[in-house]
């Protein structure tokens, strides 16, 4: 039997449009795009078409997207677009390709404030405008969209009106919320960063977009590529899959992961009913499931998932391998409740079938560490929502 993924927010697996587009490319898109003959201008193409399609997604023109090889890349794009006389507001909520370029430019001399971190993971308004009145002009506000961990969705444009008020650019990580939510919560950033990966196209490519006058300033030094923002030869294969995924985002994206949201609160509830507890009440993107088991920690719970054929994550993957609790729900919470914290992340091949063995797995776990009684568990529609048929797991 197949593993089940509920990992989606670590990655999501290639869609049959990405495959279809990349199989396309490989047969005449192989060429460098910067060559000038006929098999380069074929590549280029590739490029162009990618480029457009990530404009439209984040509502910007194909001019104004530099393509990446990833988020990190971008993120690390729109945070050094300033100069180093500039000051940095974010918080440690903030993906490690943030929160260490701040950490970075800190250490180079540069201001950098940081945002109070509230219990629920969701940054407060009011006090993002203190904090920001704060420092010197110019300054960059750097802010997530929806949480890599816990799926909370942050008040993005109520931010960006503010910052626009007060004077200050703002970059936005899009990272895990491009193709998933509605992009209008976005508009008006400075800066975007988006992940082919995260919306189903190849890994090795993303994109920072931005408007017509912030462009950023160039990490590397080399050739002409991306207008000389960003040097260095460009994937037109994967690019053509990362365009097919940015049209196919476009196509009711945020519909398909709207609809996932019933099935993460049964697999919620149903947790609940074994002793987890949801992590934050915050409003979260309605994929995302992250919950505190205090009777295991995550490492552990992971794997023994992993064992019972269920694929989970206990917070970033960027940061895996690391004994380090996260520093997120660290802020937010402390490190007991980030040593025992478990994100699971619905996708668009997700079915009911997967939920049902997330709960027969976690149920067998914690009924072998002595967390549940060792009894038949009946777990009834009832319980979990009338749209979930009842299941016994027998131990």
């Amino acid at each position: 039997m197949s593993p089940v993924y509920l990992d989606h927010n670590a990655t999501t697996p290639l869609c049959d449009d990405a495959s279809a587009a990349m199989s396309r490319a490989a047969e005449d898109g192989w060429g460098n795009p910067s060559s000038v003959h006929a098999i380069g201008r074929a590549a280029r193409r590739y490029l162009d078409d990618a480029r457009a399609a990530v404009a439209e997604l984040a509502g910007v023109s194909d001019r104004d997207v530099v393509l990446t090889s990833g988020g990190t890349e971008a993120n690390n794009l729109g945070l050094r677009r300033l100069s180093s006389q500039a000051a940095l507001v974010t918080s440690a909520l903030e993906h490690p390709s943030v929160t260490e370029s701040a950490r970075a430019l800190e250490r180079g001399g540069a201001v950098v404030a940081w945002i109070d971190v509230p219990p629920d993971g969701r940054l407060d308004p009011a006090h993002v405008r203190d904090v920001l009145s704060r420092v010197p002009r110019p300054c960059l506000l750097a802010i997530h969209a929806v949480h890599h961990e816990t799926g909370v969705v942050q008040p993005v444009a109520e931010l960006v009106a503010l910052a626009r008020e007060l004077g200050a650019d703002v970059h936005v990580d899009a990272v895990q919320a491009a193709g998933r939510l509605d992009p209008a919560m976005w508009r008006g950033a400075d800066t975007v960063a988006l992940a082919s990966h995260k919306l189903r196209g190849p890994k090795g490519l993303g994109a920072l977009a931005h408007l017509p006058t912030k462009g950023p300033r160039p990490l590397l030094t080399g050739g002409p590529q991306e207008r000389g923002l960003r040097p260095g030869t460009v994937d037109a294969i994967a690019a053509a899959g990362f365009g097919a995924a940015a049209r196919r985002a476009l196509s009711g994206g945020p519909a398909r992961y709207t609809a996932l949201a019933p099935w993460r609160d049964q697999l919620e509830a149903a947790a609940v009913a074994l002793g987890a507890r949801r992590t934050t009440l915050a409003p979260r993107a309605s994929h995302v499931s992250h919950l505190t088991i205090d009777s295991m920690p995550a490492a552990t719970l992971v794997a023994a998932l992993d064992l019972e054929g269920v694929c989970v994550s206990s917070g970033s993957a960027c940061a895996a391998g690391t004994a380090e609790p996260s520093p997120a729900i660290t802020a937010m919470q402390g490190a007991h409740v980030a040593s025992r914290a478990l994100r699971v992340s619905l996708g668009e091949p997700t079915v009911l079938a997967d939920i049902e063995r997330f709960v027969a797995a976690l149920t067998r776990v914690l009924q072998r560490a002595g967390s549940i009684p060792r009894v038949l568990l009946e777990l009834s529609g009832g319980s979990l929502g009338r749209r979930l048929p009842p299941w016994r797991v027998t131990i």
